[in-house]
């Protein structure tokens, strides 16, 4: 059962707050409605006319209910054939927003001497933006082919892997813990997809942010209203 606060909307199971944030050594953040408010991915197909879809499939996969995510990514992928590179400016322009608190949260991160990750099935036209902007460490994400300023409708093989799916959200945060001589235990996992959970189920601390029910399930905070900073309410504060 999860425990509640005085204030709603914030809800943890299996942890004694307040915890230490100097604790932790990495953060690891999914990114489509997580650390932003939007689906990328869907939001790309709207422009291409065929938002009910892709974001039908984007659902389901978050949901769990696909079980070859990587499968499903292909194939909302190859519906963007033909699309204008162009047309990921507008996405990230006019329809990406930050997630309220996420600024806040990663500032009180950095702070604290966590490394800031960010892992997704999205892409790099996004994190590679993101990460200069919010001051993030490391990125994992998708490539999305493009030639003559138009996507192919395919993804571009990396020397890591082929897609950036839960696996790989997984492998990616064990990694850069390891690379700081720390185990998972010493991670904050948030995200709110069924693809976020690998990762989720090694790190010390798992946040679901307005998660779906197989992952609302699973997590030790359950962050359903606000934004992401109210996971600094179950941390000391110097």
């Amino acid at each position: 059962m999860f425990a509640t606060p005085t204030a709603p909307g914030l809800r943890w199971r299996g942890i004694t707050p307040p915890l230490a944030l100097t604790d932790y050594k990495v953060i690891a953040f999914d990114m489509d409605s997580t650390l932003i408010s939007i689906e990328t991915l869907d939001e790309m197909a709207d422009l291409m006319g065929k938002k009910a879809q892709v974001a039908a499939l984007t659902e389901a996969a978050m949901r769990g209910d696909i079980v070859d995510y990587k499968r499903s990514l292909r194939d909302r992928v190859a519906l963007l054939a033909g699309m204008p590179e162009a047309a990921l400016d507008v996405v990230y322009e006019e329809r990406l927003r930050i997630n309220p608190g996420a600024e806040t949260l990663i500032a009180a991160c950095k702070a604290a001497g966590l490394t800031c990750l960010l892992v997704t099935g999205g892409f790099t036209c996004f994190t590679d933006r993101l990460r200069a902007r919010l001051g993030l460490d490391d990125v994992r994400a998708n490539v999305l082919e493009v030639e003559g300023g138009r996507l192919t409708g395919r993804l571009v093989p990396q020397a890591w892997g082929d897609i950036c799916d839960g696996e790989e959200k997984r492998r990616k945060l064990v990694e850069v813990c390891a690379s700081l001589g720390v185990g998972p235990a010493r991670a904050i996992a948030v995200g709110d997809g069924a693809n976020d959970l690998p990762m989720m189920r090694v790190a010390g601390l798992s946040v679901g942010y307005r998660a779906k029910p197989a992952v609302r399930s699973e997590v030790s905070v359950a962050i359903d209203e606000g934004g992401l900073d109210r996971l600094l309410e179950l941390f000391t504060r110097d």
